[in-house]
């Protein structure tokens, strides 16, 4: 296995993080990441609450065994649903993922403002806090998206199921003028080139995977070397060769997965 101690861990319920993880290798260059994709459990936003804070508390745990120096939880979801949960459980800097709806407003405060997100991340109470917190005179609509993650996860970003799952979940909100769309789940971030397409040039598109990154090199207990050469390693609780099929169509470049077992995390609760 030979991970070396001093690792980043960064998780998610399938490939939706890969962006995540492709925000903090440009900023991280020095460090190595090991990517834990749930795939055999995704999504998780039709999952209970119990079952999704079992899973990603498995990970960590596992992860802190193998002495990772700190976690991303790159799942929307995983974080409203678990983070202050294993927070309180894990020593380890724990950074999370929520929808991007405090630099929308900032960016349109009296604007109309569309949070796409699973079914579990769109009714959860950490959204409802985030939009009474921050959302002062915008209109804001959060919309729960079931089924887009699942055709991302299978490989079809660019389908035309995509694309007309997007249609329905876009029309309650097209009807009037759209300033800005949060993209409230990892997922959808391989979803931009079409969202633009029906969007057009003006309503901004606002996902956080480089705010994530920023926050975990503020949260780092130390960095690697300057001159350290990170290593990156992708894991699966899925089928690693269809997960390596669609990584590398989703990073643009090829990708070796792992089962990941190798890693001690049981493939069920």
């Amino acid at each position: 296995m030979g991970l070396p101690a001093g690792f980043i861990g960064i998780i998610d319920s399938g490939v939706g993080g890969l962006a995540v993880q492709r925000a903090v290798r440009a900023l991280l260059p020095a460090e190595t990441l090991v990517y834990v994709a749930d795939s055999g459990h995704a999504p998780y936003g039709d999952k209970p609450a119990d079952y999704i804070t079992g899973r990603v508390g498995a990970i960590v745990a596992r992860l802190e065994a193998l002495e990772a120096k700190a976690v991303v939880i790159a799942c929307n979801t995983a974080t409203v649903t678990a983070v202050d949960t294993l927070r309180a459980r894990h020593a380890l800097p724990i950074v999370g993922i929520e929808p991007a709806i405090k630099p929308a407003v900032a960016a349109s405060p009296r604007g109309r403002i569309l949070v796409l997100a699973t079914q579990r991340t769109a009714e959860s109470a950490a959204v409802a806090a985030l939009c009474a917190r921050h959302g002062g005179d915008a209109d804001i609509l959060v919309q729960p998206c079931s089924g887009l993650a699942d055709l991302v996860e299978a490989g079809l970003a660019d389908a035309a199921a995509c694309d007309a799952l997007l249609r329905r979940y876009l029309a309650p909100a097209l009807g009037e003028r759209l300033d800005a769309v949060v993209l409230g789940c990892t997922h959808f971030t391989f979803l931009e080139p079409c969202l633009r397409d029906l969007l057009g040039p003006r309503v901004a598109i606002i996902e956080p995977s480089v705010a994530v990154a920023r926050q975990l090199v503020r949260r780092l207990p130390w960095p690697a070397p300057a001159d350290a050469r990170g290593e990156e390693r992708f894991f699966t609780t899925g089928v690693p060769d269809e997960a390596a099929a669609v990584m590398s169509r989703l990073l643009a470049r090829r990708v070796s997965v792992e089962a990941a077992t190798s890693l001690g995390i049981a493939t069920k609760l």
